[in-house]
């Protein structure tokens, strides 16, 4: 059996609940700026592995005067909080509850109920835990886990004694110290909510968010390709807000002036400033592009034909003055994320809803007869349980969605990309 060792802090959620408790107990307090800065400047000196771990833990206790209603108020935010990538992944977790641990320098009293919800396992939560007067602050911690200690997660682990593969992913210091102690297999980098230079630099793999580490491990994910591989290149004058969305949206960035030859071959999404024109040969070999945006009106600076010929979908915008500039970078992402169309300058418009436990095939095809029988001739014959399909045509594309049950054989997807007429084909998740 494969272990997941699994921070809490700045990876299963986005923040740091210790600063997180601070905002709420000290909330009144005259002097909380300062205290915050102390207590966020403890955080990153024992994460960038530059003061020891318990000098960290006792001096932001010490710091807190936080009681048993404040850790209340903590366990709400947290679980609006959780990083999205481990929010979609639920399944995960709930086919490896047995094997996903959480092991964590936080503590017990605000760790458990904001995973619980996660099918993991109560007994498979090691963290420190509080101690309390008798009206219920917090006075400290218990001093004898191994985790309120410097190097607690190897000392940790040692005691398990965990028999099979261990795999971490974490964001500090003290997850790094297990790949260090030769305890795990691998050690993944989160950088999700925050890259720490000193940690991600020894890792043996990056991963900018959950989806990444099930990739790379072949395992249960909610969406088949990590948004993090799909290279989002941005051309010309394009407002900062439009490059956020995208970011934001777990999409890799590139800002650039202009479309440069490198770029070519790998980009996957491309958004374009109204003062950029794009060449037919760029576009043309741009064979991973699944969308492209363009802030105005694209009749004359992007070859429409060439679009469909390449199943491109193509978003612009003839009123982009009148509009923000949120609009193409949203109707990309949704194209992405849920496979709409709204929209869309040469696709059939197609609005789709949100669907769980369930594969999304996106079929782009010649609107020409017999694709579709095509199609569900292959599903019945690899006995495919249909949960939803939408077909619509525009022109000379055809564009078919299938909603499948979870189980079947990869053959299936290799002979769906060979029909007759296929254009592009792209499972969503």
């Amino acid at each position: 059996m494969n272990y997941y060792i699994i921070d809490f802090d700045s990876t299963f959620t986005q923040v740091e609940a210790l600063d997180e408790l601070a905002r709420i107990s000290l909330a009144k307090h005259p002097a909380r700026e300062l205290i915050y800065e102390e207590i966020e400047r403890l955080t990153n000196l024992a994460m960038n592995g530059q003061l020891s771990f318990r000098d960290s833990l006792a001096g932001r206790i010490r710091l807190l005067e936080a009681n048993r209603d404040h850790l209340k108020k903590l366990v709400s935010v947290l679980k609006k909080k959780v990083s999205p990538s481990f929010l979609r992944n639920r399944e995960f977790f709930k086919k490896h509850s047995e094997s996903a641990l959480i092991v964590s320098g936080g503590f017990k009293e605000f760790i458990i109920p904001v995973v619980s919800p996660y099918h993991i396992q109560q007994e498979n939560v090691y963290a420190n835990t509080f101690t309390f007067d008798e009206e219920g602050n917090i006075t400290g911690y218990d001093e004898n886990n191994p985790l309120s200690e410097e190097g607690g997660k190897v000392k940790l682990l040692k005691q398990l004694q965990l028999p099979g593969k261990i795999y971490g992913i974490g964001d500090g210091y003290s997850d790094f110290q297990l790949k260090e102690s030769g305890l795990i297999e691998r050690f993944f980098a989160f950088t999700e909510n925050i890259e720490r230079k000193s940690v991600s630099e020894k890792a043996d793999h990056i991963t900018p968010s959950f989806d990444e580490f099930l990739y790379v491990n072949d395992l249960p994910r909610a969406i088949s390709y990590p948004k993090n591989r799909i290279l989002c290149l941005i051309v010309g004058n394009v407002p900062e807000i439009a490059a956020h969305i995208l970011k934001r949206d777990g999409f890799s960035i590139r800002v650039k002036e202009t479309f440069e030859e490198k770029y070519v071959k790998d980009v996957g999404m491309l958004l374009l400033g109204s003062n950029v024109k794009l060449s037919d040969d760029q576009l043309t070999r741009a064979d991973k592009l699944k969308t492209l945006g363009y802030l105005g009106d694209s009749k004359d600076q992007v070859n429409r034909e060439i679009c469909n010929e390449k199943g491109i979908v193509l978003f612009d915008d003839k009123k982009a003055k009148k509009r923000n500039s949120e609009f193409i970078p949203r109707r990309m992402a949704d194209f992405i994320n849920r496979g709409d169309t709204y929209m869309s300058r040469n696709f059939p418009n197609l609005q789709l809803p949100k669907v769980e436990k369930a594969h999304r095939l996106l079929h782009i095809h010649q609107n020409v007869p017999g694709v579709m029988a095509q199609i569900n001739q292959l599903f019945a014959e690899n006995q495919i349980n249909i949960i939803a399909q939408f077909l619509m045509t525009k022109g000379d594309i055809g564009y078919a969605v299938t909603d499948v049950d979870t189980a079947y054989d990869r053959k299936l997807l290799k002979q769906l990309r060979q029909i007759d007429h296929t254009i592009k084909f792209r499972i969503l998740y």
